[in-house]
């Protein structure tokens, strides 16, 4: 088999291949990550990064190979994290330029492509250090143009790229003095090799399982006897900047008017405050990468400019040791058992263990404990969403007072992330039974908030001082009925208080009451109420859950 011109179609399938390689072999690349700084996340970052181009190639497949290439480095861009990860972005961005204007290529056109890559990539990069991804993508475009002058077969070029960037690869540790002192490969680099054996078997028409990894050996990755990390041959105290430091600005007019922006300022003026840095300006972003000891001053200096979005911040001091701890236990890492990425997680928030349940019970992935007296943070949800693996997010807040870190932690995460702004729990119930979980996720985030106005909530508590709201005189430890956020009824005794209400927020057209109560009802007070319903309103269908919940004797969804 022979494959003279390439077209957009066969590229997606290789950009495909590429990235679920490098995503089934991230932890043997977290494994050799020592520099620039031994936080062992490489792996995790290219995968990540590369993830995000192939789906954005993915929603995007066109036969014109410099549409798929704009769509691959477009995907790279915004998903780009850690240092490895926007070279990589950089190495394909300038891949994509070299090609946007050819619906096909052939083999000289491919080999060109890469060799300016390797140029865009060396140019976002501060201070180029080579025996790193920059050396290995380098020599393989090198070998490819050499190649490219008598060969016509893509197969043939790309097999001699995969040959050269594991040669490349074995060279680095006799270039940075570090990875031959621990005994490894560069990470980065053999991340791209995995990309680029990826694209190899697509051109061949062969499968992930039939892929052999070139990978190194495990005495190279860890000590066999002590079964340490080559992490741990490196020292917190060596890390001189401490935060990895990710942002987007997203250019304001009124501010880059008064301040133009200039790639080659930015960066020279980023300089000063740490190192590994990178910055790539596309259009009306840019986005930045560097190791610094203040992030703060790193934002700040961003804010000239304009809006910051996608912030990511990490103590590489805290990765490293924790990592230096997990080698104390002499215990290997347990192996993670294979798990297919599910297309959605859905994050909510919830006081109590019967609303907790409630939420899992209909399709809730992680629960957040929050609600009115302990709002969640962006860093809750951050979390919540890194806890499960998954395609897409939406995220359900249950109170106007968190919605905002939601939508905060949408921006942090970048990708498929969506908030359907429900303001109690009966908003984030109706609207989680109102998703589809084979749709798509602007039909599910439609279809969702709508549904958000098909409920009426209604909720007692009580009183902590003696005020006035909305023209209501309240009394301490008096008992309030809200209605979607607003007091309308007050009352000494709590099934007083819940009885008005309810039959405040009832109305004709409505079917179904769902009692949700909380830790300080008692089952006498729940079956009175029950029976109160059952009297005055024939028709409707009660519903009744221990939710648990403090704070709130009663939570009622009203439909």
């Amino acid at each position: 088999m022979s494959i003279t011109t390439l077209d957009g179609k066969r590229f997606a399938k290789m950009v495909i291949l590429g990235a679920n390689h490098l995503s089934n072999n991230a932890k043997m690349v977290d494994a050799l990550n020592v520099f620039p700084v031994p936080d062992g996340d490489t792996g995790t970052n290219m995968n990540l990064s590369m993830t995000s181009g192939a789906k954005e190639v993915k929603n995007n497949v066109s036969i014109h190979i410099g549409k798929v290439g704009a769509s691959l480095a477009r995907g790279l861009l915004m998903g780009a994290r850690g240092n490895s990860g926007v070279i990589l972005s950089q190495l394909f961005r300038g891949f994509s330029r070299a090609i946007e204007q050819k619906e096909t290529i052939n083999a000289a056109e491919f080999a060109n492509a890469l060799e300016m890559g390797v140029q865009t990539a060396y140019k976002a990069v501060m201070k180029p250090v080579e025996g790193t991804i920059l050396t290995v993508a380098k020599d393989a475009a090198k070998r490819a143009v050499a190649v490219a002058k008598t060969e016509k077969d893509i197969i043939v070029l790309m097999g001699e790229v995969v040959k050269e960037a594991q040669a490349s690869l074995n060279r680095t540790p006799d270039l940075l003095p570090v990875l031959k002192e621990v005994g490894v490969v560069d990470s980065g680099g053999q991340g791209l090799l995995l990309v680029y054996e990826g694209f190899l078997a697509e051109l061949k028409g062969e499968t992930i399982s039939e892929m052999a990894v070139s990978a190194p050996s495990m005495n190279e990755l860890v000590n066999a006897e002590h079964h340490k990390s080559v992490q741990s041959h490196m020292s917190t105290e060596d890390i001189e900047f401490g935060y990895c430091t990710e942002f987007m600005v997203k250019f304001e007019e009124e501010k880059t008017k008064s301040n133009p922006f200039s790639e080659e300022k930015f960066r020279n003026d980023l300089s000063q405050y740490g190192d590994s840095l990178l910055v790539i300006s596309d259009n009306d972003i840019v986005k930045v990468h560097i190791h610094a000891e203040h992030p703060g001053e790193v934002l700040s200096y961003g804010q000239r400019y304009g809006s910051l979005i996608n912030m990511k911040i990490e103590n590489m001091r805290e990765q490293h040791t924790a990592i230096l701890n997990e080698d104390e236990s002499h215990q290997p890492a347990a192996k993670t058992p294979y798990k297919e990425k599910e297309k959605y997680g859905i994050i909510t928030v919830a006081m109590g263990s019967g609303i907790t349940d409630l939420f899992k019970s209909i399709g809730a992935h992680a629960v957040i404990e929050g609600g009115q007296t302990m709002n969640p943070s962006t860093e809750d949800f951050v979390k919540a969403i890194e806890s499960v693996y998954a395609e897409n997010f939406i995220l359900l807040p249950n109170n106007k007072n968190i919605i905002m870190a939601a939508e905060q932690a949408a921006s942090v995460v970048g990708g498929n992330v969506i908030v359907v702004p429900s303001k109690t729990v009966p908003q984030g119930m109706t609207a989680l039974l109102a998703f589809n979980p084979t749709g798509e996720l602007q039909d599910n985030e439609e279809a969702m908030k709508e549904a958000l106005g098909n409920v009426k909530t209604g909720q007692i508590t009580y009183a902590v001082r003696d005020t006035n709201i909305d023209g209501i005189d309240i009394s301490k430890d008096d008992f309030m009925g809200i209605a979607d956020g607003k007091i309308i009824v007050t009352a000494k005794e709590k099934i007083q208080a819940a009885k008005e209400l309810l039959e405040d927020i009832i109305s004709a057209n409505d079917e179904i009451v769902t009692i949700i109560y909380g830790q300080d009802a008692t089952e006498e007070e729940v079956n009175n109420l029950v029976e109160h319903l059952e009297a005055k309103f024939e028709d409707i269908e009660v519903e009744v859950h221990n939710g648990n919940q403090p704070l709130y004797s009663f939570i009622f969804s009203v439909e």
